[in-house]
């Protein structure tokens, strides 16, 4: 399963779920993350985050929707609510979208602020990502299966 994550500006939110992910699958989910509009850094406050939780960030980076045609994801994933909203490239129309409007820490005036953001940010994220690494996505065999079974795991999160 291979799963792209976007942001607009590819800093913060999206780096977040790249990193979960590849955290909570243990390579069982290729994740990679990217916006339309990348800033080109990561915020620093997303990298004490995942730092705190002991999860790798040295291959992260702010990387543009383009970079990652290539890629040909199985399942694009938005999580600011910008990045829903706009026109993505044509490529994605093979892929599953799925949109998990999360807050933006970054968004916050102080650091502390921030870092309780991000773990309640990133405490949504890998309850998501651990219904999704444990689920049996191979059998959703087209796109609109994929989508709703995406969407069921959002609606069994509510329920735990």
């Amino acid at each position: 399963m291979k799963i792209l994550f976007i942001c607009t500006h590819n800093r913060c939110r999206s780096i977040l779920a790249e990193a979960l992910t590849r955290h909570i699958s243990a390579g069982k989910i290729d994740a990679r993350s990217a916006g339309s509009q990348p800033a080109g850094v990561v915020f620093p406050g997303t990298l004490t985050y995942l730092k705190s939780q002991n999860i790798p960030t040295d291959e992260l980076t702010s990387q543009s929707w383009d970079d990652h045609e290539a890629f040909a994801p199985d399942v694009v994933i938005t999580v600011c609510d910008s990045a829903a909203g706009e026109t993505c490239p044509v490529w994605f129309g093979q892929a599953a979208r799925v949109h998990w409007g999360l807050p933006d820490p970054s968004k916050l005036p102080t650091e502390t602020e921030q870092q309780e953001k991000f773990k309640e940010v990133g405490a949504m994220m890998q309850q998501r990502l651990a219904l999704l690494a444990s689920a049996d996505l191979d059998s959703a065999m087209d796109k609109s299966s994929l989508e709703v079974t995406i969407k069921q795991l959002l609606v069994s999160e509510q329920t735990v």
